[in-house]
Order: C-alpha cells, then sequence, then structure tokens
C-alpha cells in the first residue's frame, strides 16, 4: 500500500501540485482511509520527502556509475549523464516533475538532506568536467561549476516541456544537448 500511496501522490502533485493535493484527495483516489495514509507516513511533507530521496538516491547511484566506468571518455560522461537526465524525463516524467518542482515545499532539515544529495549530483559533474579539463578533452580554462550548473540547468528544465511522443525523441535530445554543450566547451 505504501508504494500505491507513493505512485497515486505522485501523479496528483504532478498534476495539481503539491500544496493542491490534500491527503483527503490521494485517499480518496485510491479508496483508503486516511488511517491508512497516517499507517505510512506521519505527514503529507514525509511523502514528499521520500519521493525525493527515492528520486535522488536512485539517480546518484546510476550517475555513479557512469562517473566511475574507466572504459568511458569524460566527454562520453557528459553524454551519457545527459543521456540519463533526459531518459529520467521520459521514462518518469511525473516524478521529475515532482523532484524538479515541488522541492520548496520541504521543511528546513527535509530541504537540506535533499540539497546535499542534488550538490552531490552536481559535483559528479563537476568533477567529471575537471577531469577532462585535466586529460585535455576539454579547454583547460573552463569554469566546472558554472558549466555543472549549465548541464543540470538545460536538462532538468526539459521536464517542462519534453514530450516523449512529440517530434523530438530522447535520444535526438540527448544529441542536441550534448554536441550543443560539448562543441561550446570542448577542446
Amino acid at each position: 500500500m505504501k508504494e500505491k500511496i507513493t505512485e497515486t501522490s505522485i501523479l496528483l502533485f504532478g498534476k495539481k501540485g503539491f500544496s493542491q493535493t490534500s491527503i483527503q484527495d490521494i485517499v480518496t483516489e485510491l479508496h483508503v482511509t486516511k488511517g491508512t495514509f497516517y499507517y505510512h507516513f506521519p505527514s503529507k511533507e514525509q511523502l514528499l520527502m521520500d519521493i525525493h530521496q527515492d528520486y535522488i538516491t536512485n539517480l546518484i547511484a546510476r550517475q555513479e556509475l557512469i562517473v566511475h566506468d574507466r572504459i568511458y571518455s569524460q566527454q562520453d560522461k557528459l553524454t551519457a549523464i545527459i543521456r540519463l537526465l533526459i531518459n529520467d524525463i521520459a521514462d518518469k516524467g511525473p516524478s521529475a516533475r515532482v523532484f524538479s518542482r515541488e522541492v520548496r515545499h520541504l521543511g528546513p532539515k527535509n530541504m537540506q538532506r535533499i540539497k546535499q544529495d542534488r550538490d552531490q549530483f552536481r559535483l559528479n559533474i563537476e568533477a567529471v568536467i575537471k577531469a577532462g579539463m585535466q586529460q585535455g578533452e576539454l579547454k583547460a580554462d573552463l569554469r566546472a561549476d558554472m558549466i555543472a550548473f549549465g548541464i543540470l540547468g538545460v536538462t532538468n528544465w526539459s521536464y517542462n516541456w519534453f514530450k516523449t511522443d512529440g517530434e523530438v525523441s530522447e535520444e535526438e535530445l540527448v544529441t542536441i544537448f550534448s554536441e550543443m554543450i560539448l562543441t561550446g566547451i570542448g577542446s
């Protein structure tokens, strides 16, 4: 039931927003009682925190497989990370939307925990950029921190407009973003 509550909440938060979705909306959709909700989650914010924690933990684990792969060049790693983010938006659209849009509803303590994980994801991108700079794959005078923020900005904003059934496929979008970024920072 906990999984069903989470899945339903993601869909409702994605459609209506966190603040416009009540616990009553969630339990009504599932045909269960509020007691069932509270058995699994002490609050709506804790539910949102669990959604965020699951999403970022899974994303970081998959990113770290890319980062630590010794076969990929640093440019290939950046493209793979862009692909990871775009594929997540395509495969987990509502979750990506909730993760990107609803974080502002977390309280200070929860926000700090999620911010640390989000920072780790960004710092992993920075590490790839720095390695690319050191290995001569990327320009030596880049601001790795700003490039990492740029990659995240370009890819993460896609949840607002990217449609898997639109005229641009996931892989085309990955290629467009990768070429745009790597052409700008390649050596």
